[in-house]
C-alpha cells in the first residue's frame, strides 16, 4: 500500500494539519488518476443544516437552486456580498433531513455566524459539526446512495442546465477528466477510512486540480472576487432563481459587461530548481498584470500554476513571475 500515517510529510498553510505527500507526490498523482488513492482532507470544515425550512430558505440567501434539490444530488454554491463578492463557496448535498456543507476550515465559524443571523423565524438549525465529522477525498464521480457515507460530489467543470461557461465547452476544457467527491465520514471512522487504500497527499491533489482549472476558494479568491473571474457561474449559479444577496452584480456583469480579471492556467519554466510561490507578481515587461494563486508539480505537465489576471492582459503573452516564464492556457475568455 503507498503511504502510511508513519510516512506523511504534513503540509502547512490552506492544507496544514493533514498530509502534504506520503514520499512520492508524483506516483501519488498517478494513483489519483488511476482512481486508486485517498486524500485526507480531514481539515475541511463540515457545517449541517436541519428543519423542514432549511432548502427553501438556503435557496433564498444562495447563488444555487436548491428549493427542488433531490436528496444526494451535490451542488457547488455560493454566498456572495451585497456587491457579489465571493464570501463563502460551499460543497453542499443534501441526505434527505440534513443538508451537508463542505467548506474551507478557516470560514466555518464565520459561515455557522453569518446563517444564524439570517435565520430569522424560519424552522431551522445551523451547526458546526467539525470535530464530529471529517472529510475524506477520493477520484470519484458517483453519487453516494442510502447506506452509505453522503458525498459530495465536484461537478467540475460541467456547466448546468441554467449556468453559462466563460472558458472552453465542457468536452474542450482541461478538466473534462475531472472526477472527484468529498465523502463525510463520522471522525473515530476517519483513520479506518484511510488505511483501505493508497493514500495520496494535498499536494498531489492540488497538482490534479491545476491541471483541470478547477478554482479553489481561498487559493484563487479574494476579498474583490466575482464568479465570472473564475467561471463559476459554469456549476455555482442559477441565472434564473430568486432573488438573493449580489444577484445584482451578477446579472449586470453577465448581461452588460466584462469581469475585470480572468482565471489562467499557467505553464512555468522548470529549468531553474526553485518555483515562485503562490502570491507572486505576474508581470508582462515593467507592467503588473496578476499574482499566481496556485502553485504545483503536475507529473505530466511539470511546474504549472493558476493565476488570476487583468482582463485584457494578451492571451497569448507569456508573463514573468519573479523571473520565471510563465506561458498561459486561457480558461476565462478575454
Amino acid at each position: 500500500m503507498s503511504g502510511t500515517a508513519a510516512d506523511a510529510v504534513v503540509g502547512d498553510g490552506l492544507d496544514g494539519g493533514v498530509p502534504a505527500h506520503y514520499g512520492d507526490p508524483l506516483r501519488e498523482q498517478r494513483l489519483l488518476e488511476e482512481g486508486l488513492a485517498v486524500v485526507d482532507l480531514s481539515h475541511r470544515g463540515v457545517v449541517t443544516v436541519t428543519g423542514p425550512d432549511r432548502l427553501t430558505w438556503l435557496n433564498s440567501l444562495s447563488s444555487q437552486k436548491l428549493d427542488t434539490l433531490r436528496p444526494r444530488h451535490s451542488v457547488e454554491a455560493l454566498l456572495l456580498s451585497p456587491h457579489g463578492h465571493i464570501e463563502h463557496v460551499l460543497h453542499l448535498v443534501d441526505d434527505g433531513t440534513t443538508t451537508w456543507l463542505v467548506v474551507e476550515a478557516s470560514t466555518a465559524a464565520d459561515l455557522v455566524a453569518y446563517l444564524d443571523r439570517m435565520r430569522f423565524m424560519l424552522r431551522v438549525e445551523v451547526a458546526d459539526v467539525t470535530a464530529q465529522w471529517a472529510v475524506v477525498g477520493e477520484p470519484v464521480a458517483r453519487e453516494s446512495v442510502v447506506g452509505e457515507p453522503v458525498a459530495w460530489v465536484d461537478p467540475w467543470p460541467r456547466t448546468g442546465e441554467v449556468s453559462v461557461a466563460y472558458g472552453s465547452t465542457d468536452l474542450e476544457h482541461v478538466g473534462r477528466g475531472w472526477a472527484f467527491r468529498e465523502v463525510v465520514v463520522p471522525r473515530g471512522d476517519l483513520l479506518a477510512t484511510l488505511a483501505e487504500r493508497p493514500r495520496a497527499g494535498t499536494w498531489a491533489l492540488e497538482a490534479l486540480r491545476v491541471a483541470a482549472g478547477r478554482p479553489r476558494h481561498l487559493r484563487e479568491t479574494d476579498h474583490r472576487t466575482i464568479p465570472h473571474e473564475l467561471d463559476l457561474l459554469r456549476t455555482a449559479v442559477h441565472l434564473q432563481k430568486g432573488c438573493y444577496r449580489g444577484q445584482e452584480t451578477v446579472a449586470r456583469v453577465h448581461n452588460l459587461g466584462r469581469p475585470p480579471r480572468r482565471v489562467v492556467l499557467l505553464h512555468l519554466d522548470g529549468s531553474g530548481h526553485l518555483l515562485p510561490a503562490p502570491g507572486t507578481e505576474l508581470r508582462l515587461g515593467e507592467k503588473v498584470v496578476g499574482r499566481l494563486t496556485t502553485v504545483a508539480r503536475h507529473h505530466e505537465l511539470g511546474p504549472v500554476a493558476l493565476g488570476v489576471v487583468k482582463r485584457n492582459t494578451p492571451a497569448d503573452a507569456v508573463l514573468d513571475a519573479d523571473g520565471v516564464a510563465a506561458a498561459q492556457d486561457v480558461l476565462v475568455r478575454p
